[in-house]
């Protein structure tokens, strides 16, 4: 099979890493891809969003199956356009694709279908959204309704934090279009994870669970980003949560998805908190979960690509899991999720055996590697216990020299370890 992957970060990475593995593919594109990628696809300098080209290109190129990474060209449609144009696509239509695209919508739709989430209001209105807050007290949570990059979510530990979130977002429009519109939330408490999960319609496959670390700095501190480093599984997430994680939760929007009139093919990625009440809905995603995906399709051991059209085809994909750990950490640029220099050499890293990279912000100058994003790179390890796949990665890292122009969090897993 000939294979398209859209998309130009850690994520796609990781996918066409775990794509190349496959008996099955032929011949492997990246569009538009980054550095790292150049080595397992051909990478071809098509914009993710311009649609008209990738369809176009899908066709030259005779591909049989086309997955999508990132959440913008989902929201603009390109699984309709492949669709309307006999192109199979693994990816969720636009109509589906909401349950991400706008936070307004998510929260309206677990509502109705009872899933469980934060209790929430939604604001076009600066001084409405006000005295909500000034009414609710802090902490509290804003987020932009739309896609924002990972960024659009302020968690303000203070009403004073929680007034100006309103004004960035509402006067000054600091996420322009995506944050014309707010939503309020509950601040919930416990422990983050994630479930991502195959679904075709009301068929539901869950993967591993793994935890995203998002603020930028150690200790959870500093602001919100697209994700500084992952884990999977989860040693203190039960089977028990799991199950009904997935009844609960992802069959139940799966099937009020269906009933809606907008049936999901593709990923379906839940963002949970743990709550003394159970686990909570924080956030829907319609794809690969970023940096998720580079901890779990590690510890895959099905060809992915079969899984993609035995999901897509009605079979059940019987998926079979590695037994240990796998830990990444996020190398970034200084300055991010703020502004940041672009163009500056990487570091050489030297892995061993249970090591590996995932290029994210990168592009190949000659024989080097530039960074030409925030998130540049992460770094994995695998082991058969959470201690030491994290070990592994730190060990990794503490070998590279010069880091001149970049950071990255010294704590991600750190909490299985006891020190958070």
């Amino acid at each position: 099979m000939n294979i398209l992957v859209v998309g130009r970060g850690g994520r796609e990475h990781s996918i066409v890493m775990a794509l190349a593995k496959s008996e099955r593919v032929t011949k492997l594109y990246a569009a538009p891809g980054n550095g790292g990628m150049e080595e397992q696809a051909t990478c071809v300098a098509i914009d993710e969003m311009d649609i008209a080209e990738l369809v176009k290109f899908a066709k030259e190129k005779a591909i049989d199956l086309t997955v999508v990474g990132p959440e913008n060209p989902l929201n603009a449609g390109i699984a309709n356009r492949f669709q309307e144009n006999g192109l199979a696509i693994f990816a969720p239509t636009k109509e589906a694709a909401l349950l991400e695209g706008s936070k307004r919508f998510a929260k309206e739709f677990m509502k109705k279908y009872d899933i469980p989430t934060a209790d929430y209001a939604a604001f076009t209105n600066a001084a409405d959204a006000k005295k909500y807050i000034m009414d609710k007290g802090a902490p509290i949570v804003i987020k932009a309704d739309g896609l924002a990059a990972g960024k659009g979510v302020i968690v303000a530990e203070t009403e004073v934090q929680a007034l100006q979130a309103v004004d960035d977002m509402l006067v000054g429009q600091k996420y322009a279009e995506a944050g014309a519109m707010i939503v309020i939330e509950e601040c919930l408490t416990g422990r983050e994870f994630s479930l991502m999960a195959f679904v075709d319609k009301g068929d539901v496959y869950p993967l591993l669970p793994a935890r995203d670390h998002k603020r930028a700095f150690d200790g959870d501190e500093g602001p919100n980003t697209g994700g500084m480093g992952a884990y999977a599984p989860v040693p203190d997430i039960s089977g028990d949560v799991l199950d009904y994680t997935y009844k609960d939760i992802l069959k139940k929007a799966a099937d009020g998805l269906i009933v809606e009139g907008r049936p999901f093919t593709g990923i379906l990625y839940a963002g949970l908190m743990m709550t003394p009440d159970g686990p909570k809905v924080i956030e829907f995603n319609t794809r690969f979960g970023d940096p998720e995906t580079q901890v779990v399709l590690p510890l895959m051991k099905n060809d992915l690509l079969e899984v993609m059209v035995d999901v897509m085809d009605g079979r059940a994909p019987n998926l079979e899991w590695n037994d240990g750990f796998c830990t990444g950490v996020v190398v970034a640029s200084k300055g991010y999720p703020g502004s940041y220099q672009k163009g500056v050499e990487l570091p050489e890293i030297a892995l061993g055996e249970n090591s590996f990279i995932v290029h994210a912000g990168t592009t190949r100058v000659n024989e080097t590697y530039q960074s030409d994003g925030g998130r540049v790179l992460l770094v994995g390890g695998q082991s058969n216990s959470p201690e030491s796949a994290a070990n592994i990665v730190y060990q990794t890292l503490a070998n590279v020299e010069p880091m001149d122009g970049f950071f990255y969090r010294k704590d991600i897993g750190k909490h299985i370890l006891g020190i958070l």
